[in-house]
C-alpha cells in the first residue's frame, strides 16, 4: 500500500488510477497498456497487499487472483517508507503473501523495483524509479519490456488442430462394354462398400 503504484501506472499509460497520499488508494484493478520502445504490454495496477493478504486481511485478497493472469510481475518497494520498513522486508512480505496465496506464483518472472526515488530515505541497491520525475522509467520499461517479452516467448504454444469439413461427393454413371451401367463415386461406396454398384 502506498508504494506508487497508481502513480507509475498512470505516468507510464493513459490509465488514470485515483492518486492519494493514503493506503489502499487503489480500490480495484485498473489497466494501461503501455508502448515503449519496441514494447507494447498490458500493465494492472491491484490494490497493494499487506502482511496476511493470503489470509483475507486488508484489500489484497479478493484481489490476488488477478495477478495468477499475469505474464509477469512487478514488485513495487516504497523507498521512502514512513514506517521505517527497509524495501528489503517488503519485497519479503510481499513474496510471502505471494507464496501463500499460490506458490507457484514465485516463479512468474518479476521485476522488483524501488519507487519514489525523488523522496527515497531508505538506501537500495536495486532498480529504483521516480514517477513523478520520470528518473529510471525508461531503464525501468526497457528491462519490464524484455522480462514480459521473454515470458511470452516461453509458454507453451496451444496444441493446433485442423478440422476436414468434407464436401459434397457426387457420383457417375458409366455403361460397360457388355451395356450394364456402373454407378461410382465416395458417397456410393460408403454405402454400398468399395465394389461399384451395376445395374443391369
Amino acid at each position: 500500500p502506498n508504494s506508487g503504484k497508481s502513480t507509475l501506472i498512470s505516468s507510464v499509460s493513459k490509465a488514470k488510477s485515483k492518486i492519494a497520499d493514503y493506503p489502499f488508494t487503489t480500490l480495484e484493478p485498473h489497466l494501461g497498456v503501455v508502448r515503449h520502445g519496441e514494447y507494447e504490454f498490458v500493465l494492472a495496477d491491484i490494490p497493494g497487499l499487506i502482511e496476511g493478504a493470503a489470509e483475507g486481511k486488508g484489500l489484497g485478497f479478493q484481489f490476488l487472483k488477478h495477478i495468477e493472469r499475469a505474464r509477469a510481475l512487478v514488485v513495487l518497494l516504497d523507498l521512502a517508507s514512513v514506517d521505517g520498513v527497509s524495501p528489503e522486508e517488503q519485497e519479503k512480505k510481499l513474496l510471502h503473501e505471494l507464496e501463500q496465496y499460490q506458490p507457484e506464483l514465485l516463479d512468474r518472472p518479476r521485476l522488483v523495483v524501488g519507487s519514489k526515488l525523488d523522496v527515497e530515505t531508505h538506501e537500495y541497491d536495486g532498480v529504483k524509479i521516480s514517477a513523478v520525475t520520470r528518473e529510471g522509467i525508461d531503464e525501468f520499461l526497457n528491462k519490464l519490456g524484455a522480462l514480459v517479452e521473454e515470458a511470452r516467448n516461453q509458454e507453451e504454444l496451444e496444441e493446433s488442430y485442423v478440422v476436414h469439413t468434407p464436401t459434397a461427393q457426387g457420383f457417375t454413371v458409366s455403361r460397360d462394354d457388355d451395356g450394364a451401367y456402373r454407378i461410382s463415386g465416395k458417397a456410393v461406396e460408403a454405402r454400398m462398400g468399395k465394389k461399384p454398384v451395376e445395374i443391369v
